[in-house]
């Protein structure tokens, strides 16, 4: 009798111990995934406190040029790079306020002021229109240039104002058309938490990236290199006829203005594209 509490005892004593060392472990997973969880929230939180910052700046640059163009009065000459400017400046504050609330605040969206901020902000759907409708800006600019240097008489005789300012007007409706539309079709708000651009099966998700690739980038890279290449090539072009009418010596050369010119387009054309694409790249 004695013999069977004695392994009675033993039995209960070795389950006891498998399940403090069950516990132990389950707690020390549980501090592990808690502690990750918490790194991630930091590193999220710096990243978010970073693009701010990064929207701050851009804010306050691209005021100070719009104030300068309007001062000096050049607003009404260069249409296409105030409307650039200020297409700028709405995505830096869009930037600011996207990306401020998902730093400062943990909001549990509800009903339908949850539905609006996850679907306008959170989703980041005004910031992306306002970043397509610079992609198109940028490539109005382009073209207008071309027009303006490779085909002059052409432009000065059917280029109007109003197309001008039709362009800019479509930049924006363009931007807001397409983002919005797209971010209302592809998020959600599940359990409190904006999803934005996520709800879509492989082959749509697959698709659309085809897309946004091949026309915010690659498309957007060839209207750059075949504007600003024919400006290149005409320049060019234009400054050896001026180069022959002058001395044929280097110091008359690099006065000549269409040498200088010249070598504003390259510089132009080096930069946009360099910064489109770096800008694209971390955007996507």
């Amino acid at each position: 009798m004695s013999g069977k509490i004695a392994t009675v005892s033993y039995m209960s004593l070795v389950m006891t111990t498998d399940q403090d060392e069950r516990m132990t472990q389950t707690t020390a997973s549980e501090n592990g995934v808690t502690s990750s969880t918490s790194l991630s929230r930091g590193a999220d939180l710096y990243f978010h406190c970073l693009v701010v910052v990064i929207g701050a700046i851009g804010t306050a640059a691209n005021g100070l040029v719009l104030y300068a163009l309007v001062a000096s009065k050049q607003h009404k000459k260069h249409e296409l790079i105030v409307n650039q400017n200020a297409l700028d400046l709405y995505s830096c504050l869009c930037l600011i306020i996207t990306y401020g609330l998902l730093a400062l605040f943990g909001i549990h969206l509800t009903g339908s002021l949850g539905y609006w901020l996850c679907m306008l902000l959170l989703s980041q759907g005004l910031l992306a229109s306002g970043l397509y409708a610079s992609c198109l800006n940028l490539m109005f600019i382009a073209v207008e240039r071309y027009l303006k240097i490779v085909h002059p008489a052409l432009c000065n005789k059917y280029l109007r104002k109003w197309m001008t300012y039709a362009a800019v007007a479509c930049a924006w409706i363009a931007g807001f058309v397409h983002e919005m539309a797209f971010a209302f079709d592809t998020s959600a708000v599940i359990d409190g938490v904006c999803f934005g651009y996520v709800v879509m099966n492989n082959s749509k998700r697959l698709s659309i990236g085809i897309y946004y690739v091949l026309f915010t980038y690659v498309f957007v890279l060839v209207v750059f290199a075949v504007c600003y290449g024919n400006i290149l090539v005409v320049v060019r072009g234009r400054a050896r006829v001026m180069a022959g009418h002058s001395e044929a010596n280097a110091s008359a050369q690099h006065q000549n203005p269409m040498y200088q010119l010249q070598t504003s387009v390259i510089k132009t054309m080096i930069l946009v594209c360099a910064f489109y694409c770096k800008s694209t790249y971390w955007v996507r």
